[in-house]
């Protein structure tokens, strides 16, 4: 849907998978849409209505909450991430499909 509808946002598609750098197609380590508010520690989508999968359905693991330093943690999440999952899966169970392990 990108490629026709919002290229500027395909470009930053190589081969399926997302955010490369449009003229080498190397992976980009953060969004090129994340923008920071200037003088705040917020940030906005540039692209909110028209994001991938993964972000709308971020987040998906609470070790990936954890990696990224998300301050919706408790201290008994970093002490039971399991039950944390759990807990996750139920919060965001509208929002996405729950988490299963491999």
């Amino acid at each position: 849907m990108w490629q026709l509808f919002n290229p500027e946002i395909a470009e930053y598609v190589h081969k399926g998978k997302i955010w490369h750098q449009p003229d080498t197609a190397k992976p980009i380590e953060l969004c090129p849409w994340l923008r920071k508010e200037p003088g705040k520690n917020v940030y906005t989508c540039d692209i909110y209505f028209d994001r991938p999968d993964d972000c709308r359905y971020y987040p998906v693991t609470v070790k990936q909450m954890i990696a990224d330093e998300c301050e919706m943690l408790d201290e008994k999440d970093l002490q039971n991430p399991g039950s944390a999952q759990l807990s996750l899966d139920r919060l965001m169970k509208d929002s996405r499909p729950p988490f299963q392990s491999k």
